[in-house]
């Protein structure tokens, strides 16, 4: 059962590893950083909230966990204003090569301490855990995906133990952006089959060992939630960032209806349910109120 987990790990994060190497996200797929800065102004809306309930502190963290090619923590230094942005340090968290980035610290192990807000945007996927097959005894299973004869499934432990892990470092609030599951749909049988997938140039391809291709599965976000505790939310990247006041209204004349027009299409993809509009967020609130980060907004239905 771990040896699936061992021979995945080390074919993403070993010497020869597929990240270990500089594979970064925009090679392979289409992400929600590369789509435009839209999605860092979001997040610096949901900073601001945190800077202020935190009460402005002198330094604020923005921290980038499985940071790729640092779209997002480059975008979000560029796009920082005023006062937020004169205490902002910004941090990029991944195990590939570091980048030469302005104003952003490259790291290859998450901060000791975070005051503000640390992402991770498709991190928990990348996350190696074991892959397995009904007849199966294991706690996780028997609690978050109960397995019936000829399912298969990935038991979400080690995405749990990292993400208590980092949040329990937060002061402020922790946000994990993926595609996942919860368990009323694994329970019904809508992942019977798991969700171990490999990708490699744009397509998805049969999963292999040899650090190639990217190594995946959806993540039991409500698992994870439950792991790390407290304060939280589980809603959709679609309702969330609307909540955020991401607008993709158009208006204006010429040029500035031609860029109005490329804004709204690109945050129709962020907010497109049947993509990546179906993300999960899964925001804690640590010394914060999730609700005076986000107002009340329906469950999130993978």
């Amino acid at each position: 059962m771990r040896d699936s987990e061992r021979a995945w790990r080390e074919a993403l994060y070993g010497p020869e590893g597929f990240f270990t190497r500089g594979s970064v996200p925009a090679d392979h797929f289409r992400t929600a950083p590369l789509i435009g800065p839209e999605l860092a102004e979001a997040l610096l809306v949901l900073l601001d909230r945190v800077d202020f309930a935190l009460g402005r502190p002198a330094r604020v963290d923005f921290v980038d966990v499985g940071a790729g090619g640092g779209e997002l923590s480059a975008a979000v230094r560029e796009l920082a204003a005023g006062s937020l942005g004169d205490r902002l340090h910004v941090t990029a968290v991944d195990v590939g090569p570091a980048r030469e980035l302005p104003g952003v610290a490259w790291e290859r192990s998450l901060p000791g301490a975070v005051q503000g807000l640390l992402v991770g945007h498709e991190w928990l996927d990348a996350i190696p855990c074991p892959v397995v097959s009904w007849p199966c005894a294991d706690p996780w299973l028997e609690r978050w995906w109960p397995l019936r004869p000829g399912w298969r499934a990935e038991i979400g432990a080690p995405r749990d133990a990292a993400w208590a892990d980092a949040v329990s470092r937060v002061r402020g609030a922790a946000l994990a952006i993926d595609y996942g599951h919860v368990l009323a749909d694994r329970a019904a049988g809508r992942h019977a089959e798991g969700t171990f997938a490999a990708y490699r140039g744009g397509r998805r391809v049969e999963p292999v060992f040899d650090g190639s291709c990217d190594l995946t599965a959806h993540v039991a976000l409500d698992a994870c939630a439950v792991a790390a505790g407290g304060s939280w939310v589980l809603v959709s990247q679609r309702d969330a960032l609307a909540a955020l006041g991401l607008s993709g209204s158009v208006g204006g004349s010429g040029m500035a209806w031609l860029e109005s027009l490329a804004r709204s299409g690109r945050v129709a993809e962020l907010r497109d349910p049947a993509g990546l509009g179906a993300f999960g967020w899964l925001l804690h609130g640590v010394g914060v109120a999730v609700t005076d980060l986000l107002p009340p907004l329906p469950p999130w239905q993978p």
